[in-house]
């Protein structure tokens, strides 16, 4: 089956190249055009998975102080794509809707008639969301199409070089590490398709764009963002298709829940992420599924309305434009007399009002907006064309709408990934199949509860039903040993269960078991009497906490528990890649391929952690 290439947008600037790559991989972003390099703050992808074809629907993030002349890029491609614009409001939704959120209630225990009840607890939770054979003089042209804000060029064949003089003379800045990334690629059999921003267009217009193959793989691109990429770069991907969707080539990681920090809702968050996929059989090529289950979760009420109509502005009296388009539900306006104004509320309309309808000089565009009759004679009539004003909103906004709800409603399973990769990492770009034979996922409301003993320790109950004893004042453990921030490591195949590389379930059993019991908890287990066990008339048995073992308990104890283990998180965050070098083919204990491993035998964890 032939493989789809096609860009995510995650260069951060415009030096761009790749070590060798086995053919059939998938490309990736190469340096855009202009004298300034866009930055790209990073991009989502939906992959619609179909029998016989993907869509792949990019979300273009940009920095918005970027000049609007150098937003432009290229996209290796195998095939060339139908290509069409997509919508914003459908990656609002799939982003709000699969959202992992982390929270705790809390309850107090009876302690008499002085203390108990439960008063001044946190007991509603408070979730935070974490939130693709040319001429002899060079390529050939062979599609040369605009879609919505965008320019779009598809160039087949010629040399690595002429690909390069192409674009050059045609404003795309070139990097000489790009040379051999093209010739690869066109080793491989690819194509490339160049986009910019229309003449004249703003970057207020740039909207996300679908590429649709005859092909039913999906592949995020990768190994052409290595030098711009930054440190632990977000990659996040969806996948509407019939059933659970995994990493074909990448791992897959089930992350330790008990690393997380609950108490302030999980805010370390992504950097257990960065630390799990940095697992020792994950080798910082792996992703964690955040949701897998019903696409109903994602709501299309607010998508669509069925009051959008663009025709009928095609001739329409330009006065009438802002009324007909509030009317429709497309702006909000606000009379406030001389100071009345109208907000655009689909993004991208704000560019087609700045294209056909641009504000008098000195005049604010809310302002005018809000008032066309107090500006009749200033509005600019070569600016202004009815039928194409109303072809560009079919295309750009009420097309890609209905296409967004009509997609929700043909496909009824939703996968949602995520991982962070370091530019040492991006050697290979992940693929994904569906495994419709494995469980569903939804960390979207993973709520603990904290149970507030008498001496003012604190119990706490995950949601997987593990117990954590965490002693007053202190706000989450950080374990003795190497608390493991994987439990599992697998290879996915297309039907079956997980294949796993790395079960450390038992350690981190053990680890939890050592820590509870250093801390008399539960009691019964450890031989004595329970640190902050409540008895029936409402005091504890055993007092206040146990110090290290003190209640006769044959574990462990507690040992210094400090505040190191986030700051450690934090220090991990920044440099725990640095010595990545790749080993022989054929290393044991890795199906397929050869490995990245860490100079350091004991990665990923000992030599870094802080010490006591």
């Amino acid at each position: 089956m032939r493989r789809v290439a096609l860009v995510v947008g995650m260069a951060l600037g415009c030096s761009v190249f790749a070590t060798p790559a086995p053919a059939n991989a998938c490309g990736g972003t190469f340096c855009d055009g202009g004298a300034t390099p866009v930055a790209q703050t990073g991009e989502t992808i939906l992959f619609v998975m179909g029998e016989d074809s993907t869509a792949a629907h990019i979300q273009i993030a940009y920095d918005p102080e970027t000049d609007a002349d150098a937003f432009a890029w290229v996209v290796p491609l195998l095939a060339v794509p139908e290509f069409s614009v997509g919508s914003q409001a459908l990656f609002d939704a799939l982003l709000a809707g699969t959202v992992p959120a982390y929270g705790f209630t809390s309850s107090f225990d009876a302690c008499g008639e002085d203390d108990g009840g439960g008063a001044g607890g946190d007991s509603n939770g408070g979730g935070v969301k974490l939130d693709l054979g040319g001429g002899e003089d060079g390529p050939d042209v062979v599609l040369t199409q605009t879609v919505g804000a965008f320019d779009i060029t598809v160039l087949s064949g010629g040399t690595a070089a002429e690909v390069m003089q192409w674009l050059g003379d045609n404003g795309y800045t070139q990097d000489p590490a790009a040379d051999p990334i093209l010739g690869e690629y066109l080793d491989e059999g690819y194509l490339f398709a160049a986009f910019k921003l229309t003449h004249g267009a703003d970057t207020s217009e740039i909207h996300p764009v679908v590429l649709e193959f005859a092909t039913a793989e999906a592949c995020v691109p990768l190994r052409l963002t290595r030098i711009a990429a930054v440190e632990d770069l977000e990659v996040r991907a969806f996948f509407l298709a019939d059933g659970r969707v995994v990493p074909q080539n990448f791992r897959h990681v089930l992350v330790n829940p008990l690393v997380l920090d609950w108490p302030n809702r999980a805010a370390n968050y992504r950097d257990v992420i960065t630390l799990a996929v940095d697992a020792e059989e994950a080798e910082g090529k792996a992703f964690v599924t955040e949701y897998a289950g019903p696409s109903a979760v994602v709501p299309s009420a607010g998508l669509s309305s069925p009051d959008w109509d663009a025709a009928v502005f095609a001739d329409l009296d330009v006065l009438e434009v802002v009324t007909t388009l509030a009317a429709q539900g497309l702006m909000a306006c606000f009379d406030g007399g001389a100071d009345a104004s109208c907000v655009e509320q689909i993004a991208v309309l704000r560019g087609l009002l700045l294209q056909y309808l641009p504000p008098p000089t000195g005049v604010a565009p809310e302002v005018f907006w809000g008032c066309l009759s107090c500006y009749a004679d200033e509005i600019d009539a070569a600016a202004w064309d009815g039928p194409a004003f109303a072809a560009a909103l079919q295309e750009r906004v009420v097309g890609p709408a209905a296409n967004a709800v009509a997609i929700l409603e043909a496909y009824p399973y939703l996968t949602r990934m995520y991982t962070t990769i370091s530019p040492a990492e991006m050697t290979e770009d992940p693929f994904f199949w569906v495994n419709a034979d494995l469980p569903d996922v939804d960390r979207t409301g993973e709520i603990a509860t904290q149970r507030r003993l008498c001496n003012q320790d604190a119990l706490w109950t995950l949601p997987d039903g593990r117990e954590v004893y965490v002693p007053a004042g202190e706000s989450w453990p950080s374990f003795d040993g190497e608390m493991p921030y994987e439990e599992e490591v697998a290879q996915m195949p297309p039907a079956g269960a997980p294949m796993a590389l790395s079960d450390r379930r038992g350690e981190i059993a053990a680890q939890l078991e050592a820590w509870n019991c250093g801390h008399g908890w539960p009691a019964p287990a450890c031989g004595g009497g329970g640190a902050g066990e409540s008895s029936g008339d409402g005091t504890t048995a055993g007092g206040a906490a146990v110090d290290g073992g003190a209640n006769g308990c044959g574990c462990a104890t507690g040992g210094d528990r400090g505040g190191w283990w986030v700051f450690g998180l934090m220090v991990l965050g920044l440099g725990r890649r640095a010595a990545l070098v790749r080993s022989p083919p054929g290393s044991p204990a890795r199906l397929g391929g050869s490995r990245l491993r860490h100079r350091d035998a004991r990665w990923p964890r000992r030599d870094l952690r802080p010490r006591r």
